[in-house]
């Protein structure tokens, strides 16, 4: 005759057999299975708890080193220009153009500016003056809103070049530096560029609409 005892969660115990054979056994088992079940909630209690710690700073490391590059950026790039150019000229003058880009939050103003291409610049404008378009050096320099932009064109506000020191060619790579009033500098490379434009004189004090007026520099050739 045999015998079934049940703990209090409902769990088969042992099975009693006639001649005892089974008791031993049985009593070493349960205990042993009773171990085991707590050894698996032990261990899952203990990595439920060890993985919430390890989780949160790495959650919140990559926005904080996301934020920061993010405001460096911007801080750092302050004024920038895209397409900088450089009108091709065989001797005498030539012009730099391009888009200056203001990434601050202040006007910024360009003052100066110099270049191993030549001894003399100057930031120009082109007014109409008594119905005559003119050059000129552009007074108080040349002025970017806060977080806006200023476009060097021909015809418009523009980088002057004077007594070029070698030719511009297709492709040439010219560096500037360019002084701000704060006195930062910015550093650009610029390429030369073919201009099919009007026939354009640069030279200050000029009268651009004059059809005879030299063509930035290549009329001197």
């Amino acid at each position: 005759m045999s015998a079934r005892r049940v703990n209090h969660a409902g769990t088969d115990l042992a099975v009693i057999s006639r001649h005892g054979v089974d008791r031993a056994v049985i009593r070493r088992t349960a205990p042993a299975g009773v171990l085991i079940a707590a050894v698996m909630v032990l261990g899952a209690c203990g990595s439920q708890g060890g993985t919430a710690p390890a989780t949160a700073p790495s959650a919140a490391a990559p926005a904080s080193s996301a934020a920061t590059p993010s405001t460096a950026a911007v801080a750092a790039a302050g004024l920038t220009i895209t397409d900088p150019w450089v009108k091709t000229a065989k001797k005498g003058m030539s012009a730099a153009f391009g888009t200056l880009v203001n990434n601050t939050d202040a006007e910024v103003t360009v003052v100066s500016g110099v270049s191993p291409l030549s001894p003399k610049i100057e930031l120009h404008e082109v007014v109409d003056s008594k119905g005559k378009m003119i050059m000129r050096p552009k007074e108080g320099g040349i002025v970017i809103p806060a977080r806006g932009t200023h476009h060097l064109q021909p015809g418009g506000d523009h980088i002057m070049l004077m007594g070029l020191t070698e030719p511009v060619k297709p492709g040439a790579q010219i560096p500037f530096t360019l002084t701000l009033k704060d006195g930062k500098t910015m550093e650009f490379t610029a390429v030369g560029k073919d201009f099919a434009g009007g026939k354009e004189d640069y030279q200050p004090g000029m009268d651009m609409s004059d059809d005879k007026g030299m063509d930035m520099g290549e009329g001197n050739g």
